[in-house]
């Protein structure tokens, strides 16, 4: 039913919020990255977990378009075409294939698009048993958009990258441009 593949639109906001790390990084909302960053530690920039932070975890870490995996640990170094090709495989592999699983109507291709990137960044096991699909499914349009600005949350607290992103992937589900759905989260999250 729903045969689509994430398409350019869909990539440009995933691309956006994700952007493109070649050296993993712990995640945003754990303890280690809160700890470096109030040390005055740039953790997007470590090679190595220095000796003072080592008890505290950066799970799950991420590298290239936010991906994450148990290959991904503290060091690892890509280039942008491994990281292009992680993302690809991982979207291709696993989060495409999930969004047409979890979803039993038919979607246009920014429904698809806006779903597969929350699903990427949220979590596939998450998602496919969520409000949101739910509501999908039994035909409340409206009502599933309603729920992207729910998953805003990382280690329990709001993040404001998160309620840009969720805001961007409502817009491009709602079949808003995705240069002006990227506009638009901005401007309502400053």
């Amino acid at each position: 039913m729903n045969d689509y593949h994430m398409s350019p639109d869909g990539h440009e906001v995933a691309h956006y919020f994700e952007q493109c790390r070649l050296l993993a990084y712990p995640d945003p909302g754990s303890a280690l990255f809160k700890a470096l960053s109030a040390a005055g530690i740039d953790p997007y920039r470590i090679t190595s977990v220095p000796a003072a932070f080592a008890r505290l975890s950066g799970k799950p870490w991420t590298i290239g378009w936010g991906d994450t995996g148990p290959d991904v640990v503290p060091g690892l170094a890509i280039t942008r075409a491994e990281a292009d090709q992680r993302y690809a495989r991982r979207m291709s592999g696993e989060f495409e294939p999930a969004v047409r699983r979890a979803v039993t109507v038919p979607l246009a291709q920014r429904q698809f698009d806006a779903l597969v990137s929350i699903f990427y960044n949220c979590g596939v096991d998450a998602l496919s048993k969520s409000t949101l699909v739910r509501l999908l499914n039994a035909g409340d349009t409206a009502g599933a958009a309603a729920q992207f600005p729910r998953w805003n949350l990382s280690g329990g607290k709001v993040l404001k990258g998160l309620d840009r992103r969720r805001e961007a992937e409502r817009l491009l589900f709602l079949g808003t441009d995705p240069k002006p759905a990227i506009a638009a989260a901005l401007a309502k999250f400053p």
